[in-house]
C-alpha cells in the first residue's frame, strides 16, 4: 500500500510571509553628514566662538570692577581719594621674606624695614592712628583735691576764697526748675475711689441689655458661643445702613435720628427691644369664670420681663427666616436682620405685641378678681 500523499500547502497557510525591503532602514541618518562617535583635540573644535564683524559677543563690553569705576570717578572729579588701582598687589616686603636671593640684592632701606617690622614702611594701609570706639571713658570730674594733685601751674589753681565765691554765686543764680523734687514713694497708679461704680464688677461690666440678650442666646451652657453671636449681631448693626422709620409703627418717644443708630449698636439693640416689648402679660385663672372656664387676667411686667418676652419673640421670628448661606454666624445674621426689621416696622413681632395689648384691654375688667373675698 503506497504511503499517503502529504502536501505542504496546509502548513503554508498558517505561515506569514513578509517581503524583505529593498533598502535597509537606518533611523537618525542625514545624507551628506558624517557622524562622529569619538572625541578629538583639534584646535578648531576647542576654540571659543568668535563674534562676527560689527557684532558684540557674549564676553565683550563687560562692566568694570567697582574699584576701577570708583578710581575713574575720583580722577574725573579731581578728588584723588579713590582706590589705588595701579599700586595694588603683593607688598615687596612679603616677597623679600620668602626670596632669600632677592633679599641679598635688595636696597639697604628695605633690609632695615625687614629687620624693624614697626617701621613706617611696614605699616598696614588700613591701620588708623586713632580709635573708632564709640564708647569712650568719661573724663573724671576735677574736684579741689584733684586740682591740687594734678600737675598744673600753681597760678592756674583757684584759691579757697575764689572757690567759695564761685559756689555762692552758682547757688544764688540756680533756677527753681533745676531743683529735682524728692521722689514720692507709693502706688504707681492711684487707688480707685470708693464706692466702686456699678460696671466695675467683673460680672456686671457689660451693658445690662447686652448681658441679658447674651444669656438668652446661650444654648447648652455655651457662653462663649453666645458671646460670639452677640458680637456678630452688634457688628452687623454697626455696618448696616441707617433704617427707615415707619409712621404706622412708631418707636419709643425721644428716639434718636435714624442716622445715629448705626454709630451706637448697643443703643440700636436697646431701642429695637424696648419698642416692641409688651407692657403686660395675660394670666389664665382656671375656674375663675365659673363652670371650669378660665379667666384672663392682665398682669403688668417689669423691665427685665418685658425685654425677655420681646427678645424671645425676635428669636422665634429669626429662626423662621430663610438662611442665605451657611456657617457659624448665620443665625446671628438672621437675628440682626430681624432687629432691623423691628425698627423699620416690617417684623411680625409688632402683631404679637398688638394682640397681647388688645386681649389685655378686653380683659381689663378682670383686674379686680381676688378682691372682696373672691378666690
Amino acid at each position: 500500500m503506497p504511503p499517503p500523499m502529504t502536501t505542504p500547502f496546509h502548513s503554508v497557510r498558517t505561515l506569514a510571509f513578509r517581503p524583505r525591503p529593498s533598502c535597509a532602514f537606518r533611523p537618525n541618518t542625514v545624507t551628506g553628514v558624517k557622524r562622529r562617535t569619538f572625541a578629538d583635540d583639534n584646535a578648531k573644535h576647542n576654540a571659543l566662538p568668535q563674534a562676527q564683524e560689527g557684532q558684540t559677543g557674549p564676553n565683550m563690553q563687560q562692566a568694570e570692577h567697582v574699584s576701577e569705576e570708583a578710581a575713574k570717578m575720583s580722577q574725573i572729579m579731581g578728588t584723588g581719594s579713590g582706590p589705588d588701582i595701579e599700586g595694588q598687589g603683593t607688598p615687596v616686603q612679603d616677597i623679600l621674606k620668602e626670596d632669600e636671593e632677592a633679599r641679598k640684592h635688595a636696597p639697604q632701606v628695605m633690609k632695615d624695614s625687614l629687620k624693624n617690622p614697626q617701621s613706617a614702611h611696614n605699616a598696614k594701609p588700613s591701620t588708623r592712628p586713632f580709635s573708632t570706639l564709640a564708647r569712650r571713658p568719661a573724663p573724671a570730674a576735677m574736684t579741689p583735691d584733684a586740682f591740687d594733685a594734678a600737675e598744673l601751674d600753681p597760678s592756674m589753681i583757684p584759691t579757697e576764697l575764689q572757690r567759695a565765691a564761685y559756689t555762692a554765686t552758682s547757688e544764688s543764680q540756680a533756677p527753681e526748675s533745676s531743683i529735682i523734687p524728692a521722689e514720692k514713694l507709693g502706688h504707681k497708679f492711684p487707688l480707685p475711689t470708693l464706692p466702686l461704680p456699678p460696671n466695675s464688677h467683673k460680672d456686671h461690666r457689660h451693658h445690662p441689655v447686652v448681658h441679658q440678650v447674651t444669656n438668652l442666646l446661650m444654648r447648652d451652657g455655651k457662653k462663649a458661643a453666645a458671646q460670639r453671636n452677640m458680637a456678630v449681631i452688634l457688628s452687623t448693626l454697626r455696618t448696616a445702613p441707617p433704617p427707615t422709620y415707619s409712621a404706622a409703627r412708631p418707636l419709643l418717644p425721644g428716639c434718636p435720628p435714624a442716622s445715629h443708630l448705626p454709630l451706637h449698636p448697643v443703643l440700636y439693640l436697646t431701642l429695637a427691644i424696648d419698642s416692641v416689648a409688651p407692657i403686660l402679660r395675660i394670666r389664665s385663672q382656671r375656674g375663675a369664670a365659673g363652670g371650669g372656664v378660665a379667666l384672663q387676667i392682665p398682669v403688668p411686667l417689669g423691665l427685665r420681663q418685658r425685654r425677655r418676652q420681646a427678645f424671645e419673640w425676635i428669636l422665634d421670628a429669626a429662626s423662621k427666616r430663610k438662611s442665605r448661606g451657611s456657617g457659624n454666624d448665620m443665625f446671628a445674621q438672621k437675628v440682626a436682620e430681624e432687629l432691623v426689621a423691628v425698627v423699620e416696622g416690617r417684623s411680625g413681632v409688632w402683631e404679637k405685641r398688638a394682640a397681647v395689648h388688645r386681649l389685655a384691654t378686653t380683659a381689663r375688667s378682670n383686674l379686680t378678681y381676688g378682691r372682696g373675698g373672691r378666690r
